[in-house]
């Protein structure tokens, strides 16, 4: 049987992948919907190419170009973010693929839990915003959440067939980003355009802005303690540049697993969408000789101070993150618009974290409200109009 899946942000980068990977084994997935927020033309194209049962345009303004382009085409055609929360309701999906872009995830992902739909999950901001929530509901409905990040990936490899043996430690591996061996100062002048080259990785703007300031990782720490239910004390970040060991995991005996592959994310897509199948695929293989060093480092939390924000938020706990996660996402806009340096990012973050009123036990509701208002004081402090 094919498993049907919605792909929740199809024209980015997760999601043009995700496609590429079920255009390889046509046998075993069938797209049922896809999903975009505004970039019209690459979702015609899809859906012209993989023809859906549903596609979604969040931008109600281009719903008639979607939907005059599709006309001849046995697809519906829906617009608005109220109908990608509600889409993913469909009885056909199987799984849905949640590769949206920030707080927008977590509706959806919501959503998706609740019809009992298995969720492939690259949208970190919904465990970083709303761990607890999430997990109990899909403790509750008893679906799976499939990390597609390839840190989150890793860990998850290694843990397979470990459900018995207490991990000591998650060591997760950061590139460093483009600019790990700048000066604090130095950090003060680096442009966005500089930024939005990493080294390593081909990703969306807004995660490889947050990979240079190392809050991506700061994310993924907390995503992985909701993912794999480990105390914060027992997550560690190891600067690991050449980006081939994608994580790893410490067992109480000492011994470390590692899963290692090149710096491609359709391989962690395509184990989340087969799981538990390794289905044959054309990647390209890890060439050691082409790695004759491997070498690691501790993060500098001083210089890159988003990963030490995010690890304290962490630790905070109840509505911290989801504070932590809405300046930085204002941050990050206001950065890439030039309206805001590199370094001054954190210094919003850390302003907002002190500002927004603590919730310990919040609700979706909370979370909400502290997404809301994190986002409004954010705004002030940068100069933007709210």
């Amino acid at each position: 049987m094919k498993k049907h899946v919605a792909i929740l942000g199809s024209t980015g980068s997760i999601g043009t992948q995700a496609l590429e990977v079920i255009q390889d084994h046509p046998d075993k997935f069938e797209v049922e919907v896809l999903a975009a927020n505004n970039n019209a033309e690459l979702l015609i194209e899809q859906a012209v190419q993989f023809v859906p049962n549903v596609v979604v345009i969040g931008n109600t303004e281009k719903y008639k170009q979607v939907a005059d382009a599709l006309e001849n085409f046995p697809v519906k055609v829906y617009a608005g973010y109220d109908a990608i929360c509600q889409i993913v309701e469909m009885e056909t999906i199987d799984m849905v693929l949640t590769a949206m872009v920030g707080f927008a995830g977590l509706l959806p992902t919501i959503r998706a839990l609740q019809s009992r739909k298995h969720i492939a999950l690259a949208n970190k901001e919904t465990l970083v915003v709303a761990g607890e929530l999430i997990t109990r509901l899909a403790l509750e409905k008893r679906v799976n959440i499939f990390p597609v990040d390839s840190e989150h990936s890793a860990i998850f490899q290694c843990l397979a067939g470990e459900e018995y043996n207490p991990v000591e430690k998650i060591l997760l591996t950061a590139s460093g980003g483009p600019f790990r061996n700048k000066t604090f100062n130095e950090l003060r002048k680096v442009t966005a355009g500089e930024a939005l080259i990493h080294p390593n990785w081909c990703m969306g703007q807004k995660v490889t802005i947050d990979s240079a300031s190392m809050m991506n990782k700061g994310l993924e720490a907390i995503e992985a303690k909701w993912l794999f239910e480990v105390n914060p004390s027992r997550i560690e970040v190891v600067v690991h540049p050449q980006s081939v060991i994608h994580s790893m995991v410490q067992f109480e005996d000492g011994s470390v697993k590692a899963q290692l592959g090149v710096p491609d994310m359709k391989l962690p897509i395509q184990y989340a969408l087969s799981y538990p199948q390794r289905l044959k695929s054309s990647f390209p293989r890890l060439d050691f000789t082409k790695y004759p060093n491997l070498t690691f480092e501790q993060p500098d939390t001083k210089k890159f101070r988003n990963l030490a924000l995010a690890f304290e938020a962490m630790e905070k706990g109840g509505n911290a993150p989801c504070v932590l996660n809405a300046s930085n996402e204002v941050a990050v806009e206001a950065f890439l618009c030039e309206q805001l340096g590199f370094t001054e990012m954190s210094d919003i973050i850390e302003k907002t974290l002190q500002k927004i009123s603590f919730v310990s036990d919040p609700s979706f509701e909370d979370y909400t409200h502290s997404d809301k208002e994190a986002r409004q004081y954010a705004r002030s402090l940068i100069g933007i109009k709210v």
